[in-house]
């Protein structure tokens, strides 16, 4: 039985027709940018992380840049984040013009290691981007505490976290502002790119806003040199309807992960993910450790288990960052979980008997009886 890694197909015909009602009802209306629709998602999603304000924008790589920027970040300053996680964390940085300093993960979670965060700070560190991976929340109480001693700001990136909780907390309200994305594949995704930074500032939030309008005040005077970044209405539509789901999606998936991991506790060969005692994981992605990834590839291509590497090649050492000069061996943990780390399917439409296809090939496996193709 062929079980892909990710299906993203809407199943649900009473969410189907919701959502096509809501396309029609703006085709017809002929209102695409703004208006009632953006405002009632930045409300509900908001309230959804517990957070005071939100201003949806165009995708979550917008969404760290304006927050950056709407803190007043730029050149001659420094912001803290990881090497192991998808480009766009550092993206933003660069984009604004200030200096990346990474810390590396830590080795059970893959998010921040707050025990390094103190080693890294200068006089130039105005912020830290802790990355809420794979739907695991990053250790925010210790975060927190380095930051407010050294008066740094702190953004989430939960791009991968909709809907995660820690300390009973949802993500999006536990930092100085957060950055969600709604690419199609997230825990709670739209129909095309889109992005949000949720804030209980709701003077950052008026600011960002500013700016994502190409900096105007009022129509045709900008008191700033901003930039188009708006979420627009049809992927509001699609994700008013899915806000709705998210909860019960991710409890889902936590089912899914529990069903596998039951299995992977008697493995000798895979070791399953570790969830914190502080956290509601979320598993936007179920990636599971093996110093066997090769061989655990080709056994589950070969059953047609879907699969994937996040990420292969820390940030560090990408071509895109030579000019920061670090050399491998600099960050170890994360330079082991992008040698070690694997994906299997998850999303909260795999039918019972596909995880079942999945948890009797895991338990199968043994890299001793798997010939690696040349």
């Amino acid at each position: 039985m062929p079980v892909p890694l990710l299906d993203i197909s809407i199943h649900d015909d009473v969410l189907l027709t919701q959502i096509e009602q809501g396309l029609l009802s703006a085709v017809r209306s002929s209102n695409f940018i703004g208006g009632d629709t953006i405002e009632r998602f930045l409300r509900e999603f908001a309230d959804y992380c517990g957070a005071q304000s939100c201003i949806p924008v165009a995708n979550g790589t917008d969404a760290l840049v304006l927050a950056l920027r709407g803190f007043g970040i730029g050149p001659g300053d420094e912001v803290i984040t990881v090497p192991y996680t998808f480009i766009a964390t550092a993206e933003a940085v660069t984009l604004v013009g200030a200096t990346l300093r990474f810390v590396d993960i830590h080795p059970k979670y893959y998010t921040m290691d707050p025990t390094l965060i103190e080693k890294a700070l200068t006089p130039k560190t105005k912020a830290i981007i802790p990355v809420h991976l794979y739907g695991q929340p990053a250790q925010m109480d210790p975060i927190m505490d380095v930051a407010r001693r050294h008066n740094v700001r702190v953004i989430e990136d939960a791009a991968q976290a909709h809907g995660a909780e820690y300390n009973g907390r949802r993500v999006g309200s536990l930092g100085d502002a957060a950055c969600f994305s709604f690419y199609p594949t997230k825990n709670l995704g739209g129909f095309g790119d889109g992005g949000a930074v949720v804030s209980n500032s709701a003077e950052l939030i008026r600011r960002i806003a500013q700016l994502a309008n190409h900096g105007r005040a009022k129509q045709y005077f900008h008191d700033v040199e901003g930039t188009n970044s708006r979420l627009d209405v049809i992927q509001a539509v699609a994700l008013l309807a899915k806000l709705k789901r998210i909860d019960a999606w991710n409890q889902r998936r936590r089912d899914i992960a529990l069903r596998y991991t039951q299995v992977l506790r008697q493995s000798a060969f895979i070791s399953p993910p570790e969830v914190a005692s502080t956290s509601q994981h979320v598993f936007h992605l179920y990636c599971v450790e093996t110093p066997h990834r090769d061989s655990l590839i080709q056994f589950l291509n070969d059953h047609g288990i879907g699969n994937g590497v996040y990420y292969p090649l820390p940030l560090h050492l990408q071509p895109a960052y030579v000019r920061y000069r670090h050399k491998r061996g600099d960050f170890p943990m994360s330079e082991r979980a992008a040698e070690r780390i694997l994906a299997l399917p998850m999303y909260p439409d795999l039918t019972d008997e596909q995880v079942d296809e999945v948890c009797r090939r895991l338990a199968q496996f043994s890299p001793k009886v798997i010939k690696l193709r040349p």
